[in-house]
C-alpha cells in the first residue's frame, strides 16, 4: 500500500507539472505569437531534448569540479585540452545523426516504415566506419595530439590518458546517439530521454567514484573521470540497443534482412557532410578567438569561460526546439505537405524565439550573482560577458531553430554556409581588431611535399579591446540567423526536398 501512495504521489505531481507546461504554448497562441496546434506539438517535443541537455552540460560541470579538487590546474588543463579533441568526435556524431533524424522523418512521413528502419542500420554502419579510425587514432595519437597545445608535461600526459579513454568508448556514444535521434525522428523523443536520465546520473556517481577514489575505488583524477564516461556511454549504448531490437517503437533496429541500402546511406551521408563542416569550422574557428583573448588577459579569457558556460543552459531551449523542427518538417515533406512543413519551421522558431527571450532576460537580470557564484576575480568583467551572451540568445535560437527546420528537409549546405561566413568573415575578423596595435599575429613556415613556404606575419589590431570580443560574438551569432532564415524564407528548400526525395524511397 505504502508502494501505491508513493506511485500515486508522483504521478499526481508528474501530471501536475505537466499541466503547468501545457499552458505555456496555450498561453503564446492566446496573445497570436504562436499557432496553439503547432506550438504545443512543438513544444511536446523539445522538453525532453531541453531536459537531456541541462544533464549533459552538468556533466561538463561535474567533470571539472571534481578533477579541479583532486588535482588541480593541472588536472583541469589536461581535461580542457583532451575534451577538445573529444568535442571534434561528438561534432561529427552529431552531424551523423542529424542525417538519421532527416532521413528517418522523411521515410516515416512517407508511410514507409521498414526504409525508416533500414536507415537505422545504415547509420550504424556509418557511424562504426568513423568512430572506429577515431577510437584507433586515440589509441596512437593521444599523446602528441594534446601536446600541440600544451608544453607542460603533466598536462600531456593526464589529457592524453581521458583522450585515449573516451575516444575508445566513441563508438558505444555514436550508436546512442544515432538511436536517440532515430526515435526523435519518429516523434518519441520521450524514450530518449528516460535512457539518459538514468544513464548520466550514473555517470556523474562514477566519476565521483572515480575520481575521489570513494569506497574500495583508488582515486585516479583524470583518468576516473574518463572511465566513468566511458562506461556510462556503454550502459547508454547497451539500453538504446535492447530497446529498438523490441518492436515497441515506431522504429527499431533490424538485425535480419538487408545489410546494405546504398541510396540511403548516401543520402545520410549527404545530409550529415554540411553539418559536419559546420560543427568543424565552428570548433576550430574557437581556437583562434581563444588566442585574442588569451592576449587581452587572463581575466578575459576566465570570463569568456564563465559566460560561455553559463550560456550553455539558456540556450537548452534552442537544441530542444531545433530537434523539434526536424522531426516536425521531416515528416511533412515525406508526406507531401509542403505548406504544413513551412507552417512547423516559422511556428516553432516563434515558441523557440518567446523562450528563449524569457531565459535571457533573467539571465541578464542575475548576470552579476552568476558571476560572483562562479568566483571569479572580475565580477564586472564576468557580469559584461555573461549579458553579451544573454543578447546574443535570440540570435542563437533563430539561428538554431531554422537549421533543424532546413535539416528536416534535407537541406544542410546552407546552414554550413551560415556558420563559415559568421564565423571566419564576421567574428573572427571582428575579434582580432580587439588586438592591440601593432601585436603581430604570426604564422608559418610551413613545408608541404618539396615547397616551403615562408613566414607570414600581420597585425590586425586596432587596439578596441574586450568590446570588439563583444561585438564580434553577436555579430556571428546573428549573421548565421540570417543566413538560415533567408533560405528558409526563400522556400526554395522544399524544391531541393522534392527532388532528394527519390534517395529515400524504394525502387518499387
Amino acid at each position: 500500500m505504502p508502494r501505491l501512495d508513493a506511485r500515486e504521489r508522483f504521478e499526481a505531481v508528474r501530471s501536475a507539472v505537466r499541466r503547468v507546461l501545457d499552458r505555456f504554448p496555450a498561453l503564446l497562441a492566446r496573445f497570436g505569437v504562436v499557432d496553439r496546434e503547432m506550438g504545443e506539438e512543438a513544444f511536446d517535443l523539445a522538453v525532453p531534448v531541453m531536459v537531456t541537455g541541462a544533464l549533459r552540460v552538468l556533466i561538463r560541470i561535474s567533470d571539472f569540479l571534481f578533477v579541479g579538487v583532486a588535482t588541480g590546474a593541472a588536472g583541469i588543463a589536461a581535461l580542457e585540452l583532451g575534451f577538445q579533441y573529444f568535442f571534434v568526435a561528438f561534432g561529427l556524431a552529431l552531424a551523423l545523426t542529424s542525417g538519421t533524424i532527416s532521413v528517418v522523418s522523411r521515410l516515416l512521413g512517407a508511410d514507409d516504415p521498414y526504409r525508416a528502419d533500414l536507415a537505422i542500420k545504415q547509420s550504424l554502419w556509418l557511424g562504426l566506419l568513423v568512430s572506429v579510425p577515431l577510437a584507433v587514432c586515440g589509441w596512437l595519437y593521444a599523446e602528441p595530439l594534446v601536446g600541440l597545445l600544451t608544453n607542460d608535461p603533466e598536462t600531456i600526459w593526464k589529457g592524453a590518458d581521458y583522450l585515449l579513454i573516451v575516444l575508445a568508448a566513441s563508438p558505444a556514444r555514436f550508436w546512442s546517439m544515432i538511436a536517440a535521434r532515430a526515435l526523435a525522428g519518429a516523434g518519441d523523443t520521450r524514450t530518449p530521454m528516460y535512457v539518459r536520465l538514468v544513464t548520466l546520473p550514473v555517470n556523474i556517481v562514477l566519476n565521483a567514484v572515480l575520481v575521489f577514489g570513494l569506497g574500495p575505488f583508488p582515486s585516479l583524477g583524470v583518468v576516473g573521470a574518463a572511465l566513468g564516461t566511458a562506461v556510462a556511454y556503454l550502459l547508454s549504448a547497451g539500453a538504446f540497443l535492447g530497446l529498438l531490437l523490441t518492436s515497441r517503437f515506431p522504429v527499431r533496429l533490424r538485425l535480419g534482412g538487408p545489410q546494405f541500402d546504398l541510396p540511403l546511406m548516401v543520402e545520410i551521408a549527404r545530409v550529415s557532410l554540411p553539418l559536419a563542416g559546420t560543427r568543424l569550422s565552428r570548433t576550430f574557428g574557437r581556437f583562434p578567438f581563444l588566442f585574442v583573448l588569451g592576449v587581452l588577459g587572463t581575466s578575459e579569457v576566465a570570463a569568456y569561460a564563465v559566460g560561455r558556460r553559463v550560456v550553455l543552459f539558456a540556450m537548452m531551449p534552442a537544441w530542444g526546439y531545433s530537434t523539434a523542427a526536424s522531426t516536425l518538417v521531416g515528416q511533412a515533406v515525406g508526406a507531401g505537405e509542403d505548406e504544413a512543413a513551412t507552417g512547423y519551421g516559422w511556428q516553432t522558431t516563434r515558441i523557440a524565439l518567446a523562450t528563449q527571450l524569457l531565459v535571457a532576460a533573467v539571465l541578464a537580470v542575475l548576470a552579476p550573482y552568476v558571476a560572483r557564484g562562479f568566483g571569479t576575480e572580475d565580477v564586472a568583467l564576468t557580469a559584461a560577458f555573461v549579458r553579451v551572451f544573454a543578447l546574443g540568445v535570440a540570435g542563437f535560437s533563430v539561428a538554431r531553430t531554422m537549421r533543424g527546420a532546413l535539416r528536416g528537409a534535407g537541406d544542410t549546405r546552407w546552414p554550413f554556409y551560415g556558420t563559415v561566413v559568421g564565423t571566419y568573415l564576421v567574428r573572427l575578423p571582428i575579434a582580432f581588431l580587439a588586438l592591440p596595435i601593432g601585436y603581430a599575429v604570426t604564422v608559418g613556415p610551413f613545408s608541404l611535399g618539396g615547397l616551403t613556404l615562408g613566414r607570414l606575419s600581420v597585425a590586425p589590431g586596432m587596439g578596441l579591446g574586450v568590446g570588439a570580443a563583444f561585438v564580434a560574438i553577436l555579430a556571428g551569432l546573428y549573421v548565421k540567423a540570417v543566413v538560415n532564415t533567408a533560405r528558409f524564407a526563400s522556400g526554395r528548400w522544399v524544391t531541393a526536398a522534392r527532388t532528394r526525395g527519390e534517395a529515400t524511397s524504394g525502387d518499387d
